[in-house]
């Protein structure tokens, strides 16, 4: 299927800073420019999350994993871990989790994460608000790899809300966003359509076909996320339903 990157459905992506970052620009970078970087650091700074949480299942407490998840970072930079990419088959979410794996098993201990890595900001964590998700989630997922793998969506599923939620700002309809994404994140018929439609001053078709473009400018971002993170778009299909399989296992 064909990733379209703009549709006429009343949204558009200009205005709002995004830029399209592909995985493939990464790998395919053979020498370190401002496209990979900028590129490396927009995928890093969107799936740091499931990194962190990833190591904290191994048995590091919060403060630990905080300077883990930096090392690796800065590891990963300095021994440029991309040279061991394999671009016929690589999916940023596997070659990230292999990568960190080796990290922990042969760079790190709890002993060397701060002499080694602490205190080196490469990319900015949230820090309190990890560890406070980290401990509502400890109990969902059986191993470090399946946590990995959940929040890996989750975090595919909060970049994209994040850019449409842009595009709304850019036409000067945040008000409109906050009140519509409730028929994207949650209970879809929590709030029937009239009652809407009473809020937004508006009729109730009109707030139907609002929500019907909303939907589909959603799905369209879901797949372009999707391509981010593949490097090839013919993988992008079986990404998403493998993807879609872990929300509903």
């Amino acid at each position: 299927m064909a990733i379209s990157s703009e549709r006429s459905n009343g949204f558009s992506r200009s205005g709002h800073g995004f830029e399209t970052t592909h995985w493939s620009v990464v790998l395919s970078a053979t020498q370190t420019g401002p496209d990979r970087d900028r590129a490396l650091e927009r995928l890093c700074q969107v799936y740091w999350y499931p990194l962190y949480s990833f190591i904290r299942r191994r048995g590091y407490d919060a403060h630990e994993a905080q300077d883990l998840t930096q090392g690796f970072f800065a590891r990963f930079l300095e021994k440029n871990y991309l040279a061991r990419a394999d671009a016929a088959k690589g999916r940023f979410r596997t070659f990230l989790l292999s990568c960190v794996q080796s990290f922990l098993a042969n760079e790190w201990d709890k002993q060397s994460a701060l002499k080694r890595g602490g205190g080196v900001q490469i990319i900015s964590l949230d820090c309190h608000s990890a560890d406070e998700r980290f401990r509502h989630e400890l109990a969902i997922d059986s191993t470090p790899e399946n946590a990995f793998e959940r929040q890996w969506v989750e975090a595919v599923l909060e970049s994209v809300l994040q850019s449409l939620a842009s595009e709304f700002k850019a036409a000067g309809k945040t008000d409109q966003f906050e009140l519509l994404k409730i028929y994207l994140v949650e209970d879809k018929g929590a709030v029937p359509f009239s009652e809407m439609a009473r809020r937004l001053e508006v009729s109730e078709p009109a707030v139907k076909g609002i929500v019907r473009r909303m939907r589909q400018r959603y799905r369209d971002l879901f797949h372009e996320e999707i391509a981010q993170t593949v490097a090839n778009p013919r993988e992008v299909g079986e990404e998403i339903r493998y993807l879609a399989g872990i929300l509903s296992g």
